[in-house]
């Protein structure tokens, strides 16, 4: 009987740390509420990969962060709070005293306003943990009107919200239609 039970457990503790959180799928959403793409975010050895798939951006470079809470309440996405940052770092990829867990490279939509780019969120996770992006409710995604300058603080000089993605569990059951995808009943 102790046996069964301890397999039980077991296997009850192996399902709570299985990889059912990754990927996570997140509708991106611009300043009028359209969707314009999505993010996808995988869980990796060194951190989630960040998918991020958009149409609609002003071309050049943006910054885009990882942001606290998973709110994205436009025009000004305000609601996703400060860049998130649960090591209470300083802000920027180029900093030597570290950079928040929520800074990521900034991206180049093209002339077309387009971007279709893979990043590396070092050190972040999918899984149970201070620096897991699913942790309380969540955290979001937020794509800025400029770019990142890597240092300036609190958040690198990036400019307005222009789009906002809610990093959820249930993020993936939003069933609006994702402009980037193409539609296979096309002809």
């Amino acid at each position: 009987m102790k046996i069964c039970m301890g397999i039980i457990c077991l296997m009850f503790l192996m399902g709570c740390n299985s990889d059912e959180r990754s990927p996570v799928e997140s509708p991106l959403y611009n300043q009028e509420d359209d969707r314009i793409g999505s993010a996808v975010f995988t869980e990796q050895s060194d951190g989630v990969e960040v998918a991020v798939k958009a149409e609609g951006l002003a071309a050049g470079i943006h910054g885009i962060h990882v942001h606290e809470r998973p709110e994205c309440k436009g025009p000004d996405f305000k609601s996703a709070g400060n860049h998130f940052n649960p090591k209470n770092a300083d802000h920027g990829l180029m900093n030597e005293k570290g950079a928040h867990t929520g800074d990521l490279p900034n991206i180049e939509a093209g002339s077309d306003g387009t971007v279709d780019v893979k990043l590396m969120l070092a050190g972040a996770t999918l899984k149970d943990g201070q620096t897991s992006l699913l942790r309380q409710e969540g955290t979001s995604l937020v794509i800025h009107s400029g770019a990142d300058d890597g240092m300036s603080q609190p958040a690198g000089d990036s400019g307005d919200r222009v789009a906002c993605a809610e990093i959820t569990i249930d993020a993936d059951k939003d069933e609006t239609t994702d402009p980037t995808e193409s539609d296979e009943n096309e002809e």
